[in-house]
């Protein structure tokens, strides 16, 4: 039976948002992370990257080391903080407002049934979301020595080092970037509780 771990990535400066704190934005009720915690629920262990706050779930802290050293490094500062011995590995940004289990579920089911050493999301533009995606635990790792000191190294560097599946799902690969983009989030969230 596969087990599997969870690294939710938690940091960043939220710059094109004059610096507000994502994964602590409200979008249809609850917090950004705990909506990427909530899917991730059936994950045997959670580890979220960044800088403590509340969260509806049991998890694990850490923080890539320098702290504000880029997505690359907080993957790999994750991926060492799980202590139990998971074969995959869900990984998520916390600015996903519309991951849920199905996705996460989607994409491990993917993953099983390929050779890939993981399966990404694409988005409606057919962009690879790294940040929203299943690995298998022990190629992640040889992926990420190959690329040596992740510290500001762009996400795309991983990549060259997997066998890569894609799952196209132009809705849960939205993320928060900018305040348009929140505007529309909230916009939406509104709109589907008055049709309600």
């Amino acid at each position: 039976m596969t087990t599997t771990g969870a690294v939710i990535l938690a940091g960043g400066a939220g710059r094109r948002l004059g610096g507000v704190d994502k994964p602590s934005l409200v979008v249809a009720g609850r917090p950004l992370l705990d909506t990427a915690v909530a899917a991730c629920s059936g994950c045997a262990e959670i580890v979220v990257v960044g800088t403590p706050r509340p969260v509806q779930a049991e998890v694990r802290w850490t923080i890539e080391e320098p702290p504000g050293s880029g997505p690359l490094a907080a993957l790999a500062a994750g991926l060492s903080a799980l202590r139990l011995p998971v074969s995959e590995v869900t990984v998520l940004a916390a600015d996903l407002p519309s991951v849920t289990t199905d996705v996460v579920a989607r994409l491990a089911a993917a993953l099983s049934g390929s050779e890939a050493d993981a399966v990404l999301l694409t988005d409606a533009d057919g962009r690879l979301q790294p940040l929203t995606a299943v690995y298998r635990r022990g190629p992640l790792a040889d992926a990420l020595r190959a690329v040596g000191d992740p510290n500001g190294k762009p996400l795309r560097r991983l990549l060259s080092h997997l066998r890569i599946a894609t799952l196209a799902d132009g809705i849960a690969g939205q993320d928060i970037d900018t305040p348009a983009d929140l505007a529309r989030w909230c916009l939406d969230s509104r709109d589907r509780k008055e049709d309600e």
